[in-house]
């Protein structure tokens, strides 16, 4: 098996990209994300899936490993197949994928192209334990666009607090107290860590 082409960067396009490695040039087929995370630089190394099939060998490419896992686990999944994992890795990033599944966000796998409400249903049901069993996520946050809980975290991260343990505190913090501001937070959150 594949697992990275680290070579010359050739072509590179929205959809795929090519890689000149000794002087054969490998076509990955990339989702936005990868896209949006390869720099405009000569040398480059993308982590590889090779999908076997009856007409085709076709390479996928991936910014990182944590990428490709997301997509291997969406294959396992009956009714997912390469071209729908691709799509939603370009629609989401593959946090908002772990953390979909993992709080069980069925309207946010649904809104993807191509998963309907069974399909989004299965996804949850199917990856929910792999997703938090691999990336140990004990609890998603359920608050969103909360800037107070973004100012705290990226305060605590300066004074050298590991990302994810400040999170789980600050999330704590916030499910207790909604309306603290970011002085409480980060207070509460110094006690605690």
């Amino acid at each position: 098996m594949i697992t990275h082409i680290q070579g010359k960067l050739v072509e590179k396009n929205p959809t795929h990209v090519v890689i000149d490695c000794n002087g054969v040039g490998y076509m990955l087929h990339i989702s936005l994300h990868t896209f949006s995370q390869i720099p405009d630089i000569e040398s480059l190394k993308l982590f590889t899936h090779l999908q076997i099939k009856e007409d085709a060998h076709t390479l996928y490419g991936f910014s990182s490993v944590a990428e490709r896992e997301i997509f291997r686990l969406l294959l396992s999944v009956s009714g997912i197949g390469a071209s729908i994992a691709r799509t939603m890795l370009s629609s989401l990033t593959p946090k908002q994928v772990r953390e979909g599944i993992a709080s069980e966000d069925v309207a946010l796998i649904q809104s993807i192209k191509g998963i309907g409400a069974k399909t989004a249903q299965r996804v949850i049901i199917d990856l929910k334990d792999k997703v938090l069993k691999i990336y140990d996520i004990d609890e998603v946050s359920t608050v969103k666009d909360n800037t107070s809980k973004d100012e705290a975290l990226s305060a605590l991260e300066v004074l050298g607090y590991a990302k994810k343990q400040a999170e789980r505190v600050v999330n704590k913090i916030i499910s207790t107290q909604p309306e603290a501001n970011v002085e409480v937070i980060i207070k509460e959150a110094l006690k605690n860590l």
